[in-house]
C-alpha cells in the first residue's frame, strides 16, 4: 500500500464531509441557503475518473460510501450502519441501511459497491486513484492486468452485507472508505448516460445530503440542493448551497 500517497490523497478532503454553515448565508429567508466561493472548476463529477480536489469536496457532499468523515476526519456510520473488523484485520464485513436510495429512486445496495470498485479498477477506465486499493485483494494484480476485476477483494452477500477481503492488515482502511473514489456507484445511471456520466449535474445520480444542480458541464456555478431522499436529512442544516469560482483565491470564501 503506498501509505504516504494514500494519506495525501486523504488529506485534501477528509475535513469537508458535509458542509453546514458558511459566508453569505440568508438567515433570515425562509429557506436556509448560503453563497460561497471557490478556486477550482468542476471538471467530471465521475467518481472513478475525477481527480481535482474542489471535486471531490462536492462528491463529499452529493455521495456518501460506507462511512462518513466527520469532525477532525472521525469515521462515522455512512452507507454502513456497522460493521465488524476479523481478528487478523484483513476481513471487513459492512451491514448497509435499507433505507439509503439513489436520487433517481433506486436502491442503494452491496452491489453497487462492487460494481464502482471493480469500475474504477477496470485498467480501461484510467483512474488516476487506483493505487488507493493496493492492499485489498487481488487490486494490485488487476492493475498491472494480471487478474480480471470479478477477483477484487469485495463481495456482495445479498442486498445489503458487503464483505472486502484485504491482503494484508491496513490500519486506516475505514478513513479510506470515507474517499469518493471507493463510493458506490449506480450501474444503471452509468449504462443510461454512457460517455456523458458525470459530464453535468443531469448525468449524474447522487445519494448523499445534497444533490448537484445547475451545472452544465462548462459553466463556473452551480448549486448543491438538499436530498428530501438522504436516509439522515434530519442533520442537514441547509436547503442550498451556491457555488461561484473566483479564480483569485484572496477573494474564496469557505464555508465553516
Amino acid at each position: 500500500m503506498h501509505l504516504s500517497r494514500g494519506v495525501a490523497a486523504l488529506a485534501g478532503v477528509a475535513s469537508i464531509a458535509l458542509i453546514l454553515a458558511g459566508c453569505g448565508q440568508n438567515s433570515g429567508q425562509e429557506k436556509k441557503t448560503i453563497t460561497t466561493s471557490t478556486d477550482s472548476e468542476l471538471t467530471t463529477v465521475d467518481p472513478s475518473k475525477t481527480t481535482a480536489v474542489g471535486t471531490f469536496n462536492v462528491l463529499n457532499n452529493v455521495d456518501e460510501g460506507l462511512v462518513r468523515l466527520g469532525k477532525d476526519s472521525k469515521v462515522e456510520p455512512g452507507i454502513a450502519k456497522n460493521w465488524t473488523v476479523s481478528k487478523d484485520g484483513k476481513t471487513y464485513t459492512y451491514n448497509l441501511r435499507k433505507g439509503a436510495k439513489w436520487s433517481n429512486g433506486d436502491p442503494v445496495t452491496a452491489q453497487d459497491f462492487v460494481y464502482s470498485w471493480q469500475r474504477t479498477l477496470n485498467p480501461k477506465t484510467a483512474s488516476q486513484y487506483g493505487y488507493l486499493f493496493s492492499g485489498i485483494k487481488n487490486a494490485d494484480k488487476i492493475q498491472n492486468k494480471k487478474a480480471k476485476v470479478s477477483k477484487l477483494g469485495i463481495k456482495a452477500d445479498g442486498k445489503y452485507k458487503l464483505t472486502v477481503k484485504l491482503e494484508q492488515r491496513i490500519p486506516y482502511f475505514n478513513l479510506l472508505m470515507g474517499f469518493p473514489v471507493f463510493f458506490p456507484q449506480d450501474s444503471k445511471a452509468v449504462n443510461k448516460y454512457g460517455n456523458d456520466y458525470g459530464t453535468s449535474s443531469k448525468t449524474q445520480v447522487y445519494n448523499g445530503p445534497f444533490t448537484l444542480t445547475k451545472w452544465t458541464g462548462t459553466n463556473n456555478t452551480w448549486t448543491l440542493k438538499k436530498n428530501k431522499d438522504y436516509w439522515d436529512k434530519k442533520s442537514v442544516k441547509l436547503d442550498n448551497i451556491k457555488f461561484e469560482v473566483q479564480p483569485d483565491t484572496s477573494t474564496v470564501c469557505y464555508p465553516g
